[in-house]
């Protein structure tokens, strides 16, 4: 019984890890739809975003299951209701590219990011996005060190996300309040993208030590 009970455990993570893969896709989608005003790219985010949910209820179905009939714990009760968080934030993260990617099709035919602006979205979506796959690692491996030092792209991401509002909020922006509405929705997005990001890593932490990730050096 102890045997497939890890099974089910290790099962559990791999899933978990899958959907980071998804999430991974969707971010990098959702942003070359926002960066070209590619309509049928940004649909595809959109579709997609039904698989991740799906996939967020299997594992619910299976961490209740090993709740119920196995009544684990010390780490094992850990692991199983922190999948029960970690999954719902994945998901998060999955509707916030969705969120992406229906301003890239809001804006179609035209682009919604002004070029001045470009380096900055894409530098906030290339952070997110290593951000998700680093998330991933995190989740696999069981990484405390990876955990920890995720918070380093999260400082990154909280820069940018003031660089963003440096740019729309000065006298002389030149593209008008509905330009600046989509930056300010933009920059929100991706910037929460990291926030779960980061609150995922924290919980693989406490799985695998038990202590609050705040108090744990490496």
């Amino acid at each position: 019984m102890r045997d497939v009970f890890n099974d089910q455990l290790d099962q559990m993570i791999g899933d978990l890890a899958s959907i980071c893969d998804d999430v991974r896709t969707a971010v990098h989608d959702a942003t070359v739809a926002l960066l070209t005003g590619d309509a049928a790219v940004a649909e595809r985010v959109i579709s997609a975003d039904e698989a991740i949910d799906a996939a967020r209820e299997r594992v619910e179905e299976t961490a209740f299951s090993l709740l119920l009939l196995q009544q684990p714990v010390a780490r094992d009760l850990r692991t199983i209701v922190s999948a029960l968080r970690m999954v719902s934030e994945l998901e998060r993260m999955g509707d916030l590219s969705v969120h992406v990617a229906k301003v890239a099709r809001l804006r179609v035919p035209h682009v919604a990011v002004p070029d001045d602006v470009r380096p900055t979205i894409e530098r906030m979506a290339e952070v997110a996005e290593t951000m998700v796959s680093e998330v991933r690692r995190v989740i696999a491996r069981r990484d405390v060190a990876a955990a920890i030092a995720l918070g380093r792209a999260d400082e990154e991401m909280d820069q940018l996300r003031r660089r963003s509002f440096t740019q729309l909020l000065s006298e002389d922006w030149p593209h008008g309040v509905e330009a600046a509405v989509d930056l300010a929705l933009l920059g929100r997005y991706y910037e929460r993208i990291a926030d779960h990001a980061v609150s995922i890593a924290h919980r693989v932490v406490f799985v695998v030590t038990g202590e609050d990730p705040r108090s744990v050096e490496v």
